[in-house]
């Protein structure tokens, strides 16, 4: 593989990583990238992908506004690397519902108010639907140690504590 090299504005030329295919299995579909060896699950997602639902918050693991679900379990994907992923199933909030057909989660966030800004929404999503696959999450303590990994700069939690649990009981009876 030959290396590549560029030179910007007359610097000095410097060596381009050498980049590779990388097959991602996410929303039902099979996505073959070629991407640096250290690009993040987000970096992949929103820069090769246009799946720009999926934000970046920190870029730290500390908001949680990256979170998407790996598997069904729901991870930072700001601190993962897409390579990880290779055979694994990625849904991130676009893989969730359509416009025509809302998730549960998501038609809950709407009928409760429970975004203000919206930019932590599809995180705090994917987080509940995580917490759901889990299994782990019966009462509202639960939830709110659960998803205490996802900020709201807002302060739009009552209601995203609302929503989640209506979802909970909904899947209860």
């Amino acid at each position: 593989m030959s290396q590549l090299t560029q030179a910007p504005l007359g610097r000095i030329t410097v060596p381009l990583a050498p980049t590779q295919p990388v097959r991602l299995h996410i929303n039902g579909e099979d996505h073959t990238l070629q991407i640096a060896p250290w690009t993040t699950l987000l970096d992949a997602l929103r820069e090769y992908l246009d799946l720009t639902g999926t934000k970046k918050g920190c870029d730290h693991g500390q908001c949680g506004a990256c979170t998407v679900l790996v598997d069904g379990k729901r991870i930072n994907s700001c601190l993962s690397l897409a390579v990880m992923h290779e055979g694994s199933d990625i849904t991130t909030i676009e893989g969730l519902g359509t416009e025509e057909n809302l998730h549960p989660l998501q038609q809950a966030f709407i009928d409760h108010d429970a975004f203000q800004c919206g930019y932590c929404t599809p995180g705090q999503i994917c987080s509940a639907q995580g917490l759901i696959n889990e299994g782990h999450a019966h009462t509202e303590a639960e939830v709110r140690e659960l998803m205490s990994g996802n900020l709201c700069r807002c302060g739009a939690y009552s209601n995203i504590l609302t929503a989640v649990m209506e979802v909970i009981s909904a899947q209860k009876a």
